[in-house]
C-alpha cells in the first residue's frame, strides 16, 4: 500500500538524525527515512524505521514541530468507529512504544482529521469532521485538551501560513 502523498513530518530521530515521515493510508504504518546525506550518509534516502500503528490503517496526516517531542497521526479512513474518532500520539524519543490513542468524540458520524501546530509549537489543533464539527486545541507538552471550538460544519484543514512558509512540518 502506498503512503499518503501529503507533506508528512520532519523531525530529528534520536537514533538516525534528521528524517522525514509519512503515514500509509491502507496499512497501519509510518515510514521514516533519513534526509541528511552530509551528516548521516548511511541513512540518507533510506527507510530507517517502519513504525507499526496498532490502531491500524486509514491515516491521512502526520505532524510534528521542531519544538515538540510528539508525532501526531490521524486514522480518518479507518473502518473502526472508535479508531477514526481518535488521534494517535507517538513519542519521538521512544518510537518503539505504541501510539497513545486519545478519543475526541462519541459522534458516530464524526471522523478526526488533520492536525496543525500553532507558530510557537505549543498547541496542536485537530479537526473533528462532522456536520456539527469542532476544532480541538491540545497543549502539546501535556497532550491535554485546552479548548474546543464548536459549531463548525465539517472543519478539515487548518493551515498555519507561518509554518508552511518556513517549512515547519
Amino acid at each position: 500500500t502506498k503512503p499518503h502523498p501529503g507533506r508528512g513530518a520532519n523531525f530529528d530521530d534520536p537514533k538516525y538524525g534528521p528524517v522525514h515521515s509519512t503515514v500509509h493510508i491502507g496499512e497501519g504504518l509510518v515510514s521514516v527515512w533519513g534526509t541528511d546525506p552530509e551528516g548521516h550518509p548511511d541513512n540518507a534516502w533510506k527507510v530507517v524505521r517502519s513504525i507499526e500503528l496498532a490502531a491500524g490503517s486509514g491515516g491521512l496526516f502526520i505532524k510534528t514541530h521542531p519544538k515538540s517531542k510528539n508525532l501526531w497521526v490521524d486514522f480518518t479512513l479507518n473502518v473502526d468507529l472508535a479508531t477514526h474518532q481518535s488521534i494517535g500520539v507517538l513519542d519521538i524519543n521512544n518510537l518503539d512504544e505504541p501510539a497513545k490513542m486519545i478519543k475526541l468524540t462519541d459522534d458516530p458520524k464524526a471522523r478526526v482529521v488533520h492536525m496543525e501546530y500553532n507558530k510557537e509549537g505549543d498547541e496542536m489543533w485537530v479537526s473533528i469532521w462532522a456536520k456539527d464539527g469542532e476544532v480541538v486545541i491540545f497543549d502539546d507538552k501535556t497532550r491535554k485538551i485546552k479548548k474546543r471550538i464548536k459549531g463548525l460544519v465539517t472543519p478539515t484543514g487548518k493551515f498555519n501560513v507561518y509554518n508552511t512558509m518556513h517549512d515547519i512540518y
